[in-house]
């Protein structure tokens, strides 16, 4: 059986479980604080950095994006990708837009985690362009459509769909429901899903300094 290290706040971790929820695949969760000292993470990534999917034979695979890849050529049924290359080109680029806007998300919540005097407002402001530019990106390409591409359910909508939730746990004062209700619409639908439903993020408290 797979085991998963997953940070539960993590939108890239949600996506990896979101996607073995979907294709029906058993795994063990194993919870982590990264930041912290005591992390088990760099045994298994060199980069330090979760999620981890750890496999039966003892090897590691990690990065999201590059672990949802996997797993869709190891697990094929259930395909979560388009079976044509531009299906699949357009997925890809969908994630490596919501990628941005989390990695983004990510700097703007240790910059203020800074001592005032050494935060910068505008790096700040820079990783929040980015994060509007792919909300503006996400509501102009879904529209009122149910999917992201097409009319099937792909690593698109996980990727989407775990940007949107993790906003509402990080960043609730930020207005994007009211900004994009169509987006807000999209993200409800998308929660009703068992395998959103059974992964929903919560905060964790870092206990180590890390900014």
């Amino acid at each position: 059986m797979y085991k998963l290290i997953s940070a539960t706040p993590s939108p890239y971790a949600r996506k990896v479980r979101i996607q073995l929820a979907e294709k029906g695949i058993p795994f063990e969760l194993i919870t982590e604080v990264p930041w912290n000292a005591d992390t088990q993470t760099p045994r298994y990534n060199p980069l330090e950095k979760l999620p981890v999917l750890l496999c039966p034979d003892g090897t590691s695979v990690f990065e999201s994006r590059y672990i949802n890849e996997w797993i869709e050529y190891k697990h094929p049924a259930t395909p979560l990708f388009p079976k044509d290359v531009d299906g699949i080109l357009a997925v890809k680029r969908f994630e490596v837009i919501v990628d941005g806007a989390c990695d983004a998300l990510v700097q703007m919540f240790f910059e203020i985690a800074r001592d005032p005097d050494k935060q910068s407002q505008p790096w700040f402001d820079r990783q929040q362009r980015k994060v509007d530019g792919a909300l503006r990106y996400l509501s102009t390409a879904i529209g009122e459509k149910e999917f992201c591409h097409g009319d099937t359910f792909t690593l698109a909508d996980i990727a989407a769909g775990t940007l949107l939730r993790y906003l509402s746990v990080r960043w609730p004062a930020k207005p994007w429901r009211e900004t994009y209700p169509n987006l807000a619409i999209y993200s409800d639908r998308l929660e009703l899903r068992s395998s959103f439903n059974n992964s929903v993020p919560v905060p964790q408290i870092i206990r180590d300094r890390v900014a």
